[in-house]
């Protein structure tokens, strides 16, 4: 029984990723918010129990693959498909474009997919990872819908278009990006995350949800910064 516990948790990050889109789909922001951030937990608990028991299996990597194509990858897509279809368009743009327009934020899920599939065929990524996790990217797109809905509506729908293409990029980037897998609590060790960690905390703090949406700015913009001072 023990060595289905991660497998259970992982059906649950995808149940909850499935709510996650229904609620996506119907523009019910704070409801697909809410799902993704219990499907981020669920997420993080199937691979700590997966440790912790020496549970793995190659049914559990597919599995969890699978599982979080839906929650953080459908799902998020669903936000952007929905954000779109609040946004008004330009009345010079031909009606078979406005029409089409919206369906880009599909790239989200195939970028997503393309992701998964890379980290569980790329060795480089067993400490840190190559290119924004796909939890990330999901909990960017729940928080700005939730925290700065009524400024992404106004906008043109050609810059949500260069946002949805600028992270499906980041998805499938050759940016190096730290983990927050602590193997220890010193800080030589792990610095990179104590610093990331002791950044969120303000942004949160005063950011309530946008500071989500912040945090994940903050992660890339660090990853950057840490890649760009390694190859000087």
């Amino acid at each position: 029984m023990v060595r289905h516990i991660p497998n259970t948790l992982t059906c649950l990050n995808l149940f909850a990723g499935c709510v996650a889109c229904i609620f996506a789909f119907e523009a019910c922001y704070v409801g697909a918010f809410v799902c993704i951030v219990i499907s981020a937990l669920f997420d993080f608990l199937d691979g700590l129990a997966a440790r912790l028991l020496h549970a793995y299996s190659p049914l559990g990597k597919e599995l969890d693959s699978l599982a979080d194509d839906i929650s953080f990858g459908l799902s998020p897509a669903l936000i952007a498909f929905s954000l779109f279809g609040e946004m008004t368009f330009p009345s010079w743009l031909p009606t078979i474009v406005a029409q089409a327009l919206p369906y880009t934020a599909f790239l989200i899920a195939i970028f997503s997919a393309l992701r998964l599939a890379k980290f569980n065929n790329d060795t480089r990524q067993t400490s840190s990872f190559i290119g924004l996790p796909v939890p990330a990217n999901a909990l960017f797109w729940a928080g700005a819908a939730v925290s700065l809905h009524g400024i992404i509506v106004e906008l043109s729908p050609f810059v949500l278009l260069v946002v949805v293409g600028l992270m499906s990029w980041l998805l499938v980037s050759e940016l190096p990006m730290f983990s927050l897998k602590f193997k220890s609590l010193s800080w030589l060790d792990n610095r990179v995350g104590y610093i990331f960690l002791l950044g969120c905390l303000p942004l949160m703090l005063f950011l309530h949800i946008a500071g989500v949406v912040a945090i994940i700015g903050w992660y890339i913009i660090l990853s950057l910064y840490i890649h760009l001072s390694a190859k000087k």
